[in-house]
């Protein structure tokens, strides 16, 4: 792409971090629209709009095309991709929205592993711009029809959506210190496992591992953090988004302090491995569904919305930020710093749980 492009390396890669920056500032503009039309409706939409991000991308020659579509795809994702996916699943399951959300990244936590060899292939056989052009039809002929005739047309109207969120507004200043810590949790974790999953292979490599060791270890991670979805949604009905979330917020601090205090050993680097898969795995789910805890249908989109902006803003800083820890100052140090953000986001999760309303309370935490 690089070479086709005529830009260099590091400017093709900031495509990705385009994507992220724009999905997080179209996030709390969209909330209404997800309020007032519904995720089904504003997902069709967006659905339309990533086709024509990718035949963007498809017909780009240089930068200005090149990130126009990266532009593009950025404000379809924020209508389509996790945050969506999530709003709708609330939607529809209601009081069964985390069982749901934790079955749909069972499939988006395999999504990778199936398509970005198929990506490899296709890519050495049509080229990277006819990928686009695939993509872009997958949009039109898969996604789209089965938004369209696949999803309920009604699931919670606009009227109850906008007369619940206006009977909640007296309640809205005594839940703002709440939602800030809810949001500087999840906020602070995101920072954390977004920033590895950019540099996991090298910061094995930093503290010994031969590369090809490093690989290995790395490909295992996702497996792991898989396995650790599947544990959750198995027990869906029996935990929380909260509990989810202050298991892997003690997983992670103690992996990485492991890591530091085995220097380097091929033990330390499994348990190190082990720990951390399953605490960034579970993380994941933790994300999507610690707001249910506290929001109701109507609210969870609004709420939902919102924290996406710090979580796809940090998406796009965490990797050169870890990077460059890890060059400039060493493994411990970037480590170090992951425990203090882990270990502050732990003790919001803390907090928070000390909130939870009561199973029985219909009120909304305060």
């Amino acid at each position: 792409m690089a070479h086709d492009l005529k830009m260099d390396l590091s400017s093709v890669f900031a495509g990705s971090s385009v994507l992220y920056v724009v999905m997080g500032f179209w996030a709390p503009v969209l909330a209404t629209a997800f309020a007032r039309f519904g995720a089904r409706r504003v997902m069709m939409g967006g659905t339309i709009l990533a086709a024509l991000g990718f035949l963007l991308l498809a017909s780009s020659g240089g930068p200005f095309l090149y990130f126009a579509g990266w532009v593009t795809l950025g404000t379809a994702g924020s209508a389509t991709l996790t945050t969506a996916a999530y709003i709708m699943l609330n939607e529809l399951a209601g009081p069964n929205a985390k069982r749901a959300i934790g079955g749909l990244m069972l499939l988006t936590g395999l999504a990778s592993s199936v398509f970005w060899p198929i990506a490899s292939v296709l890519a050495k056989a049509v080229g990277w711009q006819a990928i686009c052009v695939i993509y872009a039809a997958m949009m039109m002929l898969v996604s789209l029809p089965l938004y369209v005739f696949g999803l309920p047309a009604k699931t919670i109207s606009a009227t109850q959506n906008l007369h619940a969120i206006s009977n909640a507004a007296p309640n809205v200043p005594r839940r703002k210190s709440t939602f800030y810590l809810m949001a500087a949790a999840i906020t602070l974790n995101a920072f954390v496992t977004f920033g590895f999953s950019a540099i996991f292979i090298e910061l094995l490599k930093a503290v010994g591992l031969p590369a090809m060791q490093a690989v290995v270890f790395g490909s295992a991670l996702g497996v792991i953090q898989v396995g650790a979805r599947a544990v959750d949604f198995l027990g869906g009905g029996k935990w929380d988004g909260i509990s989810t979330g202050i298991f892997a917020g003690i997983a992670l601090p103690v992996a990485m302090g492991l890591l530091i205090l085995g220097q380097g050993s091929h033990s330390a680097v499994v348990v190190f491995v082990i720990l951390y898969g399953l605490g960034s795995g579970a993380l994941a789910v933790a994300r999507a569904t610690i707001p249910l805890s506290f929001y109701d249908k109507a609210e969870y989109a609004s709420a939902a919305s919102r924290i996406a902006l710090p979580i796809n803003l940090i998406s796009a800083v965490a990797p050169p930020l870890f990077i460059a820890l890890l060059t400039r100052l060493g493994n411990d140090a970037l480590l170090e710093v992951a425990i203090l953000c882990s270990g502050t986001a732990l003790a919001l999760l803390l907090l928070l749980a000390r909130r939870r309303p009561a199973p029985d309370s219909a009120a909304l935490a305060t």
